[in-house]
């Protein structure tokens, strides 16, 4: 830009954004952005951000690898044991830090074609995953799998029931949150298989996203016998203070939402302005040890670039000494524990 153009304006660069990634936020998030907040931590995570055009050089558009890992269009492959299912690209938010941003939503369809797997396509995937014996739990993501319809959902559980080393389906989504009245009765009976066990987990931010509706949606999953599991991102300005993942981590045990994961911030394009540091995410995983009951505890990971799978990052509790370990109590003071032929 020559020094004398003028500077585009804030609106410009929001188009330039929407130019680039996928925006939508549903009325149910929307109606909790609190328009007098300039830092909304909902409003945050789905509108755009001028600042999302900024792309630092470590940043990647498949930051965790799965192009590496994707023998068929719609399988990635990474760990042995578990395979992920990718049925379509669309989701019913946008998240500003998807780590897959550059895959999923408009304008990436125009470029990409419809995400949504074909007959022909699922056929494939499915050959490859019953061709895999190790494989025992299918991963279904997308995309948010959740905005299939409930006839679609039926099918494809059925057909991966019916995969004799295939036990465990697990649906990752943002739905029961972010558009609670999609998950229908219909819909959460179509997750249900007496070949294999179905678990759903809710990526979920903040403790404002357990809406009343989204707590009735969550109730429709588990009542039918689906457990349900979480996975957050940290995220700076979202949750990256104790008080707000205390809060967030509490609100999914009461609502029956085991917490799973806590991820590191992937490094997808144009999302350093929501990273914290590792040692920031220790610092705030002690934080939930010392202040929260077991059952609010999520695993701290990182996914590392380049396809490598997940690294735990939670400080470690426990150091060696002469006369045999200094273990950390949940007010983060060492206590001495010998070893066990002292």
């Amino acid at each position: 830009m020559s020094p004398n153009a003028p500077r585009p304006s804030r609106a410009d660069l929001l188009d330039q954004v929407a130019a680039r990634y996928a925006v939508a936020i549903t009325p149910a998030m929307e109606a909790l952005i609190d328009a007098e907040d300039p830092a909304d931590p909902i409003a945050a995570q789905f509108r755009p951000d001028a600042r999302e055009l900024e792309i630092a050089p470590s940043e990647s558009a498949d930051p965790i690898g799965d192009e590496a890992h994707s023998p068929v269009k719609g399988v990635v492959h990474r760990y042995p044991d578990r395979a992920l299912l990718k049925l379509l690209h669309v989701c019913p938010v946008y998240c500003r830090f998807c780590f897959r941003r550059e895959m999923v939503g408009p304008p990436n369809l125009n470029r990409l074609g419809d995400g949504t797997l074909t007959h022909e396509e699922l056929d494939a995937a499915l050959v490859y995953v019953e061709s895999r014996p190790e494989i025992w739990e299918v991963i279904l993501t997308g995309g948010d799998p959740f905005m299939i319809s409930a006839r679609r959902a039926r099918e494809i559980t059925l057909r991966l029931g019916a995969i004799p080393h295939v036990k465990i389906l697990r649906w990752h989504t943002r739905v029961p949150a972010v558009d609670p009245l999609r998950v229908t009765p219909d819909f959460v009976a179509a997750l249900r298989t007496e070949a294999a066990t179905t678990y759903v987990v809710l990526h979920i931010n903040h403790a404002r996203e357990l809406t009343r509706e989204a707590r009735a949606a969550i109730a429709r999953i588990v009542d039918a016998g689906v457990p349900m599991l979480s996975q957050t991102v940290l995220l700076k300005g979202v949750n990256d203070d104790p008080d707000a993942l205390e809060a967030l981590m509490r609100a999914l045990v009461e609502a029956r939402v085991k917490p799973y994961y806590l991820h590191h911030l992937d490094k997808a394009p144009g999302t350093s302005h929501f990273r914290c540091t590792i040692e920031q995410g220790q610092a705030l995983t002690r934080a939930l040890h010392e202040r929260a009951s077991g059952l609010c505890q999520p695993n701290y990971v990182l996914d590392i670039p380049g396809g490598h799978g997940k690294a735990p990052l939670a400080e470690p509790s426990l150091r060696q000494t002469n006369d045999g370990y200094d273990v950390r109590d949940r007010e983060g003071a060492w206590r001495a524990y010998p070893r066990d032929n002292s």
